[in-house]
């Protein structure tokens, strides 16, 4: 019988060791991308740790990595080298286990217009396991916190571009995770809808839940961020917390002077 280790806050819960993912081109990316080359380096050799109870953030341009890096920590694809550890289990050779311990949004999570938010709750509910008594505790919880109890029952595609974005929240988190992992969390959102999330974000830090979220925008980081990663062309150019990271500048600032040194060009 496994004896499991909980951690305090503060203790390393994600570790990223020198990740490298490659992609092959096809005719038309390498016409977008103005390359002949064949394949594309997406991330390489990345490395950062990520802590309980706090919030790190991946910051970079498009195209940097950062949505590759989130998805080989939700074992959604394999690193090419590398390896990545969440609560303790390799993403490479523990995946079902890793899969147990997080929850992942993206935009890029499309759900079934078909469908209401009630049973694509209960749905992933039972996907993941999730106790029927438990299930509906966290539904009516979720639910009511984010506006959706009112439109449990209307089909998804006659639902708003926010709300859908709110459902596709509280589905990646049924099970109760204890890392959330966030690509773009805000990316589409109207104001107010932003702020619903960008406020649960930090509920579940101060819950003693650890974040990581992929972002380029600075205000976010900032406002919510206790670490952060800056990711140029699939590499980790600084890492460590925000005010080690921005060095007394704003972190716009700082992010254009970093690129600038990277790159060798004036910004």
């Amino acid at each position: 019988m496994e004896t499991e280790v909980f951690a305090e806050v503060g203790d390393e819960i994600v570790r990223v060791e020198g990740i490298t993912k490659t992609f092959t081109l096809s005719r038309k990316q390498k016409k977008i991308e103005k390359t002949a080359v064949d394949r594309k380096v997406a991330v390489d050799r990345l490395s950062f740790s990520a802590y309980k109870g706090q919030i790190y953030g991946l910051l970079g341009p498009n195209g940097a990595g950062k949505t590759t890096t989130l998805r080989i920590l939700s074992t959604l694809i394999k690193p090419d080298s590398g390896d990545a550890f969440v609560c303790g289990q390799s993403v490479v050779k523990e995946p079902q286990k890793v899969r147990d311990k997080i929850g992942f949004m993206t935009s890029e999570l499309k759900l079934d217009g078909f469908f209401t938010p009630d049973y694509l709750f209960d749905f992933f509910g039972n996907l993941h396991g999730v106790d029927g008594e438990v299930l509906k505790a966290r539904k009516k919880e979720l639910f009511s916190r984010f506006g959706i109890d009112r439109f449990s029952e209307v089909r998804v595609k006659d639902l708003s571009t926010g709300m859908k974005q709110k459902i596709s929240l509280v589905v990646s988190i049924v099970h109760d995770p204890d890392v959330v992992i966030f690509d773009e969390p805000t990316n589409g959102l109207d104001v107010l809808t932003a702020k619903v999330v960008t406020d649960f974000l930090a509920e579940l830090r101060a819950m003693g839940k650890s974040i990581i979220l992929s972002t380029h925008i600075f205000s976010l980081v900032e406002k919510l961020c206790d670490r952060v990663g800056i990711i140029i062309d699939g590499k980790t150019v600084t890492d460590g917390t925000l005010q080690e990271v921005c060095a007394g500048e704003t972190l716009e600032k700082r992010f254009f002077d970093i690129y600038g040194e990277v790159k060798g060009e004036t910004v």
